[in-house]
């Protein structure tokens, strides 16, 4: 009876993957598809504990226990402005419990032969079909933990920050991937004494760890998002996997979940971006720009909290576009009461919503959500660039490559293409940025220089608390 219970419970953890991953697809119901997540993964570990049986539940209690301390301490401490820096080591702990699980498989099975046999890896498993799984779960798993670390040292803003060009350039990628690939399946047909097979395992590890590295460390900050996404879609295919060489459909349905969630969102960056997955992860982004590109700034016009105070008095329509200077500075919260004081006096307020603004995909949603910020006011970028000239005033708040008009009028640009949401349309644009210093995609920005455009230098949080102050003076 017990048994018959097993599918059922898969089948209810599956359902509820998957209700949670529609609802995340939306700001209003996100809430409220994590939780469903959460419980189904909840469900979904006890049924597989049942179904394994002969587990040693002491191990099982001392890592729910360090795994729940952790965890615990981690939601309660990181910031919201660090959450990308957790999502990519998130991702890149996934990647990793892959290759972990495909390495035990491969020492249980050492287990069960006698160790003076020499066998591949294909007759040690009983077939072709989890051996090559099993290493395929191997080298994704650890190129995904490997590349994950990379990303999230980038969004640290440490030295590695922008593209490294490493030794052999793009090729030092497809060499480590064909000779992952090579070894695996030299693994897979051929026989090797246990030493031997073993020295070769982690040689092939060895090999897809500098396969994350090599692929990560050439992307520079602006693809962030778009390297997230696609580190998450990794984590899940290694989950899948995984999920093959134990025989777990339930974990072949989740990772396959988020896998071709990560996929799909990774696409919907790279359109965002105006840019192939190919160009992200083989080309340079911000590495040789034109001379006008670098050249200084001739029209800047400087302006303090007060003369934006006067600006908002007799605007009838404020538009804010959050960037990642919003996140650092912490503003989400002082913005959302400066909105609220407007819309008391019948000023009209959106917030302009870029996909790839900050540094992970909905990364401008969760911190404005966080501030209670109504859902009705977000509006993506294709549905409030057409309204952008009916705003008296657009405050621009840490964000730079995504509003640069040289996106639109400058063929010399890096990037040249990329939809970008067009505040230089609005009546004045006020940008609040602590110097003018260039963005991820290292080039100066042409909206600085516009005649419609003051520049309010400072931290956003606090100019934004001394517009506030003077607008209820």
């Amino acid at each position: 009876m017990e048994t018959a219970w097993i599918p059922l419970g898969y089948l209810v953890a599956a359902s509820l993957f998957i209700l949670g991953l529609r609802d995340l697809g939306k700001v209003r119901t996100a809430r409220r598809g994590n939780t469903l997540a959460a419980v189904g993964m909840f469900l979904a570990i006890v049924v597989t504990l049942i179904d394994a049986a002969a587990v040693d539940y002491r191990y099982i209690l001392a890592g729910l226990l360090i795994g729940s301390a952790v965890g615990a301490v981690v939601a309660v401490r990181v910031p919201m402005t660090s959450m990308p820096e957790m999502v990519g080591l998130l991702n890149g702990f996934g990647g990793a419990a892959s290759a972990l699980v495909a390495v035990s498989i491969l020492f249980q099975e050492f287990q069960k032969h006698p160790s003076s046999n020499s066998e591949s890896l294909a007759s040690l498993f009983g077939g072709y079909q989890t051996a090559v799984t099993g290493e395929l779960t191997l080298i994704v798993g650890a190129a995904t933990f490997s590349g994950s670390y990379i990303a999230y040292l980038k969004l640290r803003g440490t030295a590695i920050e922008r593209a490294m060009r490493l030794p052999g350039g793009n090729y030092l990628t497809l060499v480590s991937l064909i000779a992952s690939l090579a070894l695996a399946g030299v693994l897979t047909v051929v026989p090797f004494t246990d030493a031997t097979t073993t020295t070769l395992f982690f040689v092939l590890m060895g090999i897809s760890f500098l396969l994350g590295v090599a692929m990560v460390m050439p992307i520079g900050g602006a693809d962030m998002p778009v390297v997230i996404a696609f580190l998450n879609s990794l984590s899940g295919i290694a989950g899948a996997m995984a999920g093959f060489v134990l025989s777990n459909y339930l974990l072949i349905i989740a990772g396959s979940l988020v896998g071709a969630s990560g996929l799909i969102l990774t696409e919907i960056m790279c359109k965002a971006m105006n840019r192939s997955t190919i160009s992200v992860f083989f080309g340079r982004f911000g590495g040789e720009v034109s001379a006008a590109a670098q050249a200084g700034y001739t029209n800047v016009k400087e302006a303090g909290p007060d003369e934006v105070a006067m600006l908002l008095e007799d605007a009838t329509g404020v538009v804010f576009v959050p960037g990642y200077g919003l996140a650092v500075a912490r503003a989400q919260h002082i913005t959302r009461e400066l909105a609220d004081f407007l819309q008391a006096r019948g000023t009209r307020v959106q917030y302009a919503i870029h996909p790839v603004a900050g540094r992970m995909p909905g990364h401008m949603n969760v911190l404005l959500a966080e501030a209670d910020v109504p859902y009705d006011q977000l509006i993506e970028m294709q549905d409030i660039n057409p309204e952008f000239k009916s705003f008296d005033v657009a405050i621009v708040l840490g964000a730079n490559d995504v509003v640069n008009p040289a996106a639109l009028n400058d063929k010399s640009s890096p990037i040249y293409g990329m939809p970008i949401l067009n505040v230089h349309e609005a009546r004045t644009v006020v940008v609040v940025k602590r110097s003018l210093s260039p963005g991820f995609a290292g080039i100066r920005n042409a909206l600085f220089d516009n005649n419609n455009t003051v520049m309010c230098f400072g931290d956003a949080k606090q100019v934004i608390a001394d517009v506030l102050k003077e607008l209820k003076a």
